[in-house]
């Protein structure tokens, strides 16, 4: 009479509760894929079986529900991919995007392990930003046809002798504003002259012509000249290009559609924000903004082949095959998401069934050995 049966399924169904014991308590850990016990029978030559065993645990990657934390740090996979940390040396992946940065810049998990990008570990330089001169200004205008033209010769103390103005803010290279005004004054049908000066003090580069059509469009042939200004201040001269292109003379009043200058002074990092295509973007208080790094993703042939390493991260075996990596959002990888976590995929309603299962499981063969136990008492009594 052979007990081997009961036993392997005692075994089994004990193995099984330790699997499913294991997706409830980490009903809560972020990032967490589930896991299934499979069995397989076992014969060995054997007419009426030997009973079963766990042939393996078998991962859930699914992914978990995405949910709202509302901190700039707390990142996400929406879709396939994994983060790569750097761990001891070792590269290891994750679902978990918790991270915050240590005093040295790096973002790292809650075990150390540094967030890995594009070109190795990502690193947040705290250093300011410098500051820019500026070396080009752009500004669409409208400058009224029904004007008069002046003769008079230009004096930007003269009103009388320009027929429009208007300001624009540029930077030197100590980050120093200043602002520069341009007088537009008609000098012919269709023909306007641009004089400039900054806080006061005229250009010393020649006027600038705005020529039109008989449509108050911009001539075609007009070609963007540079105002110069002589700095006293420590810093090197100012010297940008001035674009009039998309300018009109229209009969309406004068006004500036748009202007644009690629200047500005020096500033210190407020904080750092993640794009869906895994860029990390520094925000200055310059209101400037810089691409810092680039968060990378992995991907692989066979998840379920990863290795289990504990405290939310993988592995990667023979099993699972190497790793491909590649820019958030492209391919089969899902997109960066910020101020969001992924839950647990864990389906708590499922794992109580299952659990009552093999609970049940586990007392039928309990019950198969108390009454082999009980056949083998009674052939014992038969002498």
């Amino acid at each position: 009479m052979g007990f081997s049966q009961a036993l392997s399924g005692l075994n089994a169904s004990s193995k099984n509760l330790d699997v499913i014991g294991n997706n409830i308590a980490n009903s809560a850990t972020t990032g967490f894929k589930s896991s299934n016990a499979q069995f397989a029978d076992v014969y060995a030559n054997s007419k009426f079986g030997l009973g079963t065993s766990v042939s393996g645990v078998m991962q859930n990657f699914n992914n978990g529900n995405l949910e709202s934390t509302g901190r700039n740090l707390d990142l996400a996979i929406s879709g396939d991919g994994f983060f790569q940390f750097s761990q001891n040396g070792q590269t290891v992946y994750s679902r978990n995007g918790q991270v915050t940065m240590t005093p040295e810049g790096y973002l790292v998990n809650a075990q150390g392990a540094q967030l890995m990008g594009a070109n190795g570990v990502i690193k947040i330089p705290d250093a300011g930003m410098l500051s820019n001169a500026t070396t080009k200004v752009e500004s669409t205008i409208n400058v009224d046809s029904r004007s008069d033209i002046i003769t008079a010769p230009f004096s930007m103390t003269d009103p009388d002798s320009y027929n429009y103005a208007n300001t624009a803010n540029v930077y030197d290279s100590l980050g120093n504003q200043h602002t520069v005004t341009m007088y537009y004054t008609k000098t012919a049908a269709n023909t306007w002259v641009v004089n400039s000066s900054m806080d006061g003090v005229a250009s010393t580069s020649p006027a600038q012509n705005l020529n039109f059509t008989s449509n108050g469009s911009l001539d075609p042939a007009y070609a963007a000249t540079s105002f110069a200004f002589p700095m006293t201040n420590g810093a090197n001269n100012i010297n940008f290009s001035m674009d009039f292109k998309g300018s009109t003379q229209f009969g309406s009043d004068n006004y500036q559609n748009s202007l644009v200058q690629d200047g500005y002074t020096n500033g210190q990092m407020i904080g750092i924000t993640f794009e869906k295509d895994g860029s990390v973007v520094g925000n200055y208080s310059n209101e400037q903004k810089v691409t810092l790094g680039k968060v990378e993703f992995a991907n692989f042939r066979n998840p379920e082949g990863l290795k289990p390493l504990g405290n939310n991260v993988w592995g990667a075996t023979a099993a699972s095959g190497q790793a491909t990596t590649g820019t958030p959002g492209v391919g089969r990888l899902g997109g960066l998401e910020s101020g969001v976590l992924e839950a647990s995929n864990v389906d708590m309603t499922q794992e109580l069934v299952k659990l009552i299962v093999a609970q049940r499981s586990y007392q039928a063969n309990a019950q198969t050995v108390k009454t082999q136990d009980e056949v083998l008492q009674q052939a014992v009594n038969l002498r």
